[in-house]
């Protein structure tokens, strides 16, 4: 099927021009600028970015991935796509081993339909005293064995796992992981500055919402953070919420890796899309208040109810981020790094026509995965 958008102002990996591109079998195959062609759908001048890669998020409108249940992953999928999220990793979250390996059986199908597009382990092998919203009873060393048997289960599907690199085994854990082409990350750690550089040469390569339950930047004591910054073979994981990190901690971090090596993430739990209230995250009791969630007992951050749209905007209008960039650190640099780029995160010819369009707010007014509507665009536009 052949389909022309008109009247578009596309933000491409370098500039944003007003113009047009066409879509054929699920991929752009002419981008054009200026006069609309007579045959084409007119989005009446709205704002096109690619669709938006989302490599951490642990679930939405009232559901979890790691509650392994596939109606209900479907459905958390689901909703961050009406939002933008073309492409996306589950989280899961620390857990016994037996509800790990179901949840990624579950998961691993959803992945076979192309509903989402991997799975992240963030946990078990975390450190105890940066736990956050985690579980400190069901923390463990790295075990190979373990990791091993989740990636049987998810049958070529898990792309990432966060790793405390400090932990007994974990540089080994991290060697192998990279080995089966599994991407590493750094995060929930207690290291040192020195362990950190240890993990980031064993193969990580990306820093599990930097800043957040690892210990603080400090000038005689740089730790985890100074190590991931500096490092240009390490992306950024950043969630940009108001609320995780500060807006100046944020602009700080993005000078120093540029778009290149920040990819914004949701870190969205089940109450994103939803009211205040009582939910789960994993085997933990979450409170959301005012938007943020916070665990029962402790009150540690619990996740966000971010979305991807939400973050871009945020970018944009906050930290005055432009929105070359910020389709970049939303699309393009988390592609890149699952290895997808060459068939999405940008709009580029010969990739897929997953795109979203943008009103005057920057706010979702129509989202299209690989060629087709899942959200038409409203009627006056489209």
């Amino acid at each position: 099927m052949s389909m022309t958008l008109t009247d578009l102002r596309i933000v491409t990996p370098s500039e944003v021009h007003d113009g047009w591109l066409t879509v054929d079998d699920g991929r752009i195959t002419r981008i054009g600028r200026g006069n609309r062609p007579q045959d084409g759908h007119s989005l009446g001048g709205r704002l096109v970015v690619p669709g938006f890669v989302d490599i951490h998020s642990h679930g939405g409108a009232g559901g979890s991935y790691p509650d392994g249940e596939p109606v209900t992953a479907a459905a958390v999928a689901a909703f961050h796509l009406d939002r933008g999220t073309t492409t996306t990793l589950a989280s899961l979250v620390t857990a016994a081993p037996e509800t790990l390996a179901r949840a990624t059986a579950v998961l691993a199908e959803l992945c076979d339909q192309g509903v989402i597009a991997g799975i992240h382990f963030e946990g078990p092998y975390l450190a105890a005293k940066r736990c956050g919203a985690h579980d400190p009873a069901l923390l463990r060393a790295p075990d190979r064995a373990e990791f091993r048997s989740l990636l049987k289960a998810g049958r070529g599907h898990v792309r990432m796992i966060t790793i405390a690199p400090e932990l007994p085994g974990a540089l080994d854990l991290i060697r192998e992981a990279v080995a089966e082409g599994v991407v590493a990350a750094i995060g929930h750690t207690d290291a040192t500055y020195e362990q950190t550089i240890a993990g980031i040469e064993a193969g990580a390569t990306v820093a599990t919402h930097l800043f957040n339950a690892m210990p603080p930047l400090a000038h005689r004591s740089p730790g985890p953070i100074a190590a991931l910054l500096q490092d240009e073979r390490v992306t950024v994981e950043l969630i940009n919420d108001g609320v995780h990190v500060h807006p100046a901690v944020l602009r700080l971090a993005i000078a120093r890796t540029g778009p290149g090596r920040t990819a914004l993430v949701t870190d969205a739990m089940a109450a994103a899309g939803m009211g205040d209230g009582r939910y789960r995250l994993g085997p933990m009791d979450v409170e959301v208040s005012g938007g943020v969630a916070r665990l029962v007992d402790g009150g540690a951050i619990a996740g966000s109810t971010l979305t991807m749209d939400a973050a871009f905007r945020r970018a944009v209008v906050d930290l005055g981020v432009s929105l070359v960039d910020a389709a970049r650190m939303t699309a393009l640099t988390p592609a890149r790094l699952l290895g997808l780029d060459d068939a999405i995160g940008s709009i580029s010819i010969g990739k897929y026509a997953d795109l979203v369009v943008l009103d005057d707010d920057l706010r979702v007014d129509g989202v299209m995965k690989r060629g087709t509507w899942v959200r038409p665009p409203s009627p006056r536009h489209g």
